[in-house]
């Protein structure tokens, strides 16, 4: 199933995508995607529904962030090689693991804001995963049990600020757009192989970005085992799971988002994201 949250800013309602690619309303059986429905007994719920006989929503609605007021947003950084040589790092012998304020959390296509003093603002295309239950200790073959489901996350950064103002990469990664997700939440059963999608992120019709999830160094399954292995993920956390290497930081020069940038980010069945880079 594809789900997604429809309508204005803070007015968003709950819907999926029928086999015809229309949007249905699903308010009627459930409030909203966020941590108290993001589970597996809705999604057992939500599966029996015609969807065909639920209102339709016009195509041309505004789509919100495809998750609200999660509990955590987690991601994870330098998990493909070649962006971590691009940035002058080592390859990780371990996960690198960082907050994401949830506040940074926006729609798909909704604009990216330049905050003031910023100068060196960059982007990372990327999967999130969702959990759609406890999970604590998880063994790596287990991990897919935990897993809700998949959207695109945009890991928009500040370099200036992630590298150079003290402590850990929150201060960089947290800004008030510097996490568009979505359009779509797409439940795992949609998905054929989660080890092998394609990404993609553009600026102004340029190519800056291209990757595969196969090139990861720790996958989904790992991830899940390791996060909770130190901590307790709960339904509705979001855990972004690393960029491929073209990020505007790795140029030579480097490159950063400047007003007026257009980036489009295409993640196979996960879908695409159309943002416009404002200045504040």
């Amino acid at each position: 199933m594809k789900l997604l949250r429809l309508g204005n800013s803070g007015q968003e309602i709950p819907a999926a995508i029928d086999k015809n690619g229309k949007y249905r309303n699903l308010s009627s059986h459930i409030e909203d995607l966020n941590p108290e429905t993001i589970n597996f007994e809705t999604l057992e719920k939500l599966n029996k529904i015609n969807l065909e006989a639920l209102e339709e929503i016009n195509q041309s609605s505004r789509v919100g962030s495809c998750i609200a007021k999660p509990g955590n947003f987690f991601a994870i950084g330098l998990n493909y090689t070649e962006h971590a040589k691009e940035t002058g790092a080592e390859a990780p012998e371990n996960p690198v693991l960082f907050n994401k304020s949830v506040h940074s959390i926006v729609g798909p296509n909704d604009n990216v804001v330049i905050p003031n003093g910023s100068k060196k603002l960059d982007h990372e295309v990327e999967i999130a995963f969702v959990i759609g239950k406890k999970a604590k200790r998880v063994l790596e073959k287990d991990a897919q049990d935990y897993i809700f489901g998949y959207c695109i996350c945009n890991d928009i950064s500040e370099r200036d600020w992630q590298k150079n103002k003290g402590g850990q990469w929150v201060k960089g990664k947290s800004g008030d757009t510097f996490g568009p997700l979505g359009p779509y939440l797409v439940t795992k059963d949609e998905i054929e192989d989660i080890g092998n999608i394609d990404l993609s992120l553009d600026v102004n019709g340029k190519r800056h970005q291209t990757g595969n999830t196969n090139e990861m160094i720790f996958n989904f399954n790992f991830l899940v085992s390791h996060i909770s292995s130190f901590i307790t993920l709960m339904p509705g956390d979001i855990v972004t799971t690393g960029t491929p290497p073209g990020v505007g930081l790795g140029m030579k020069p480097p490159v950063f988002l400047k007003h007026g940038d257009k980036m489009n980010l295409k993640v196979g069945i996960l879908g695409e994201q159309k943002i416009k880079v404002i200045s504040e």
